[in-house]
């Protein structure tokens, strides 16, 4: 177990940023945010690389796109060409659909907070994803996504962990379970430990260079 919070602290160390954070997302337990980690959840749900993802969230919310009624009210032309800014262009045009459809569901049916998706569903991650998956472009990747994010702002999510963070885990030969994992660091750097064995999945960061400076 010591060997493993040291892998788990140099992580950390090394790779300490949620993707919200890496977006410019300030996230916290209000509307404007938590609409805007459901953006980034979309970008991040096709088959494009993270980096580019988060950075087209960050082209949408420099546009001013950050609340449901300002990226219903951007034209599918604008929303477009913010993509484009940030190099999503193989998926942009269904994207900026998708987008200007979810805005709309995100007013009619949660009245642009979604707090209230929060307080319908509980801290149910069944549930949670059940709602989620209404927006388009939300399915079950985009819906664990989003969740993994937003354990920092509910705690009552943790510890949660999505199929790619364990596949970090494995790769650092750290424990297959969220409760074991949640054993290596303190409850506030859960959400950051969950994004970081991430990054380890898809190539961000070198399981071995971390498992390196860990033993060092």
């Amino acid at each position: 177990m010591g060997d493993d919070r040291k892998v788990a602290r140099v992580l950390l160390d090394r790779q300490g940023r949620t993707y919200a954070e890496e977006a410019g997302i300030t996230l916290a337990d209000r509307p404007a945010p938590l609409y805007q980690l459901l953006v980034l959840a979309t970008l991040l749900s096709t088959r494009i690389r993270a980096r580019v993802a988060v950075a087209a969230a960050r082209e949408l919310f420099v546009a001013g796109y950050r609340t449901p009624q300002s990226m219903e009210a951007a034209s599918w032309q604008d929303r477009v060409d913010a993509l484009g800014r940030g190099h999503y262009r193989r998926y942009d045009e269904r994207t900026s659909t998708m987008l200007g459809t979810g805005a709309r569901l995100c007013l009619d049916r949660w009245r642009g907070d979604l707090r209230r998706l929060h307080r319908d569903a509980g801290d149910e991650p069944a549930a949670l994803r059940r709602l989620l998956t209404e927006f388009p472009g939300i399915g079950p990747t985009g819906a664990d996504i989003f969740l993994r994010e937003a354990q920092v702002v509910w705690p009552g999510l943790r510890p949660f962990v999505d199929r790619r963070a364990l596949a970090g885990a494995e790769r650092l030969g750290l424990p297959g379970s969220a409760d074991r994992l949640a054993g290596l660091v303190g409850p506030a750097d859960f959400g950051r430990l969950a994004s970081a064995l991430v990054r380890v999945a898809l190539g961000e960061e070198s399981a071995g260079e971390v498992t390196r400076a860990a033993a060092g």
